[in-house]
């Protein structure tokens, strides 16, 4: 390791990679899905820009603070290169396309959202 790097890095602990049971959300179909799945479970999409660095940030501040054992399904949504999943996310549950963004959905529904900074103080847990 080299002296800025020392310096700049922080903690010298290597950090344990947290792995989140993601689920790729690629066709305009698989929104159908998760309105049915969130009859009986809840249902969680992530709205990510790969080219924003500040949608990165947030993603790994998230990533961070997930609880793994919470029983819930975890959609990513690379809304690039899925821009009209993208665009049917916010027609179907009636949201405003932001980015990053977070949805809850229950019951066929969207229960709580946020955008930015805020999609760390949602706590989803409530919503179970």
């Amino acid at each position: 390791m080299g002296f800025f790097n020392k310096i700049f890095s922080g903690s010298s602990e290597e950090k344990e990679e947290k792995i989140l049971p993601w689920i790729a959300l690629t066709s305009v179909p698989q929104l159908d899905e998760v309105a049915k799945k969130s009859k009986t479970k809840t249902q969680v999409i992530f709205k990510h820009s790969t080219r924003c660095g500040i949608s990165r940030m947030v993603m790994n501040q998230f990533i961070d603070a997930y609880d793994v054992n919470v029983n819930l399904d975890l959609y990513y949504l690379d809304l690039l290169n899925y821009r009209d999943v993208s665009n049917e996310t916010g027609y179907k549950f009636q949201v405003m396309h932001e980015s990053p963004q977070l949805l809850i959905i229950k019951n066929g529904v969207v229960v709580a959202h946020a955008s930015h900074g805020s999609i760390n103080s949602l706590d989803i847990e409530q919503f179970l």
